[in-house]
């Protein structure tokens, strides 16, 4: 059955915040902070909360973003990721979450690292660009 996950694309001053995949599918690709939408939840709040528990950072700004449909064959597996594109507040992302992360980076879009996770690999190969939001986002 697939499952719904949610990819925050975090700028910063034009850059990216990716983190290198640990212990999970596409272990050792690079991937925006994001997971699985919980029962009863928000997409903005489920981006708010990824991001808080992966990296620390407060989101302040948010828009949705496009859809994409990754099938894992190696892993059977399904996802419809939702991106959402969002700013966040001052500080440094910390690696809250050490099991699932290697480290978090920012990078420019038309520079991204290598591997990317697949949901991110196909947002990249569709054309579509982040551009930061620019109307703040109400709390959920």
């Amino acid at each position: 059955m697939p499952r719904v996950g949610v990819g925050v694309l975090v700028l910063r001053d034009g850059l990216l915040l990716l983190g290198q995949r640990r212990g999970a599918h596409g272990q050792g690709t690079w991937a925006p902070p994001g997971g699985h939408l919980e029962f009863g939840e928000s997409v903005e709040a489920c981006a708010a909360r990824e991001v808080r528990e992966e990296t620390g950072l407060e989101l302040t700004r948010t828009a949705p973003g496009p859809c994409i449909n990754t099938i894992f064959r190696a892993e059977q597996q399904h996802y419809l990721t939702v991106f959402i594109v969002a700013t966040c507040a001052p500080g440094m992302p910390q690696r809250c979450e050490p099991e699932k992360c290697d480290g978090w980076h920012w990078f420019a879009w038309d520079a991204l690292p290598h591997p990317l996770f697949a949901p991110l690999e196909q947002l990249g190969a569709s054309g579509f660009v982040p551009v930061a939001p620019a109307v703040a986002t109400p709390s959920p």
